[in-house]
């Protein structure tokens, strides 16, 4: 008789029986998240921020040639490239990031 460990089984779903992670998203999947993309930054003085006026330019601390960094309630998940989509801005998503500690740092998924 063989004895399989059952760290060892792979894992089979039992047809119409949900999954206890398929069952947390759904009950998570319409929780409103805020995206955001950061297109760069920039410190300044109070003085430098109170005469800005229409036209002034502000230089920002990342190159043109680097991906922006895409944030959802303010935690890195992805970077990506600015696109134009019907005449609005849209971020294609180039690398979709890591940052759970168990795996280590941030690292790329795609």
């Amino acid at each position: 008789m063989n004895v399989v460990d059952v760290q060892d089984a792979p894992f089979v779903p039992t047809p119409g029986v949900e999954s206890d992670s398929a069952a947390n998203f759904r009950l998570l999947a319409d929780v409103p998240i805020r995206l955001s993309v950061q297109v760069g930054s920039t410190s300044m003085k109070l003085s430098d921020l109170v005469e800005l006026v229409e036209g002034s330019v502000v230089e920002l601390d990342r190159q043109t040639h680097e991906l922006l960094d895409i944030t959802a309630n303010g935690t890195l998940i992805a970077r990506g490239e600015v696109v134009m989509v019907n005449g609005r801005f849209g971020v294609r998503v180039i690398d979709v990031v890591n940052t759970d500690p168990a795996i280590g740092s941030v690292e790329r998924r795609s």
